[in-house]
């Protein structure tokens, strides 16, 4: 197995630990759960950096637009940023973010400002309470 197959295999089992865990926790949600959040977000910031580094700006395109395997990837992923985004429109809306500013973040970074958003989200309720 080479390093973006073990890399990817890593990245799926920790989804699905974490799915497993917050559908069967039977306990509240923390506080502290925006700095995961915002974790993460840095995580990946700091992979998709070097994955620029290595294959260049625009790779992402080169591989969604290679096959349909690659098409379906793209539109898995619009399909996913959206519904995280109309489902987080409402909290992000009622803590005050900057919701055309955020929009701009999401569109040209994907998941890494959809993350980012959710931890300064959870982070700003956490602050009400």
């Amino acid at each position: 197995m080479n390093i973006t197959s073990m890399i990817a295999f890593a990245a799926g089992t920790l989804a699905v630990i974490y799915i497993l865990y917050t559908s069967l926790a039977n306990q509240p949600a923390s506080r502290q759960r925006h700095a995961a959040f915002a974790f993460f977000s840095l995580a990946f910031l700091a992979f998709s950096l070097f994955a620029v580094l290595q294959e260049g700006p625009l790779g992402f395109w080169t591989e969604h637009t290679r096959n349909f395997w690659g098409n379906q990837i793209w539109f898995d992923l619009l399909l996913g940023v959206a519904t995280a985004w109309t489902f987080m429109l409402p909290r992000a809306k009622s803590v005050g973010l900057n919701l055309p500013l955020w929009g701009v973040l999401v569109l040209a970074t994907g998941c890494i400002g959809l993350t980012a958003m959710a931890a300064r989200v959870l982070y700003l309720e956490s602050q009400r309470t």
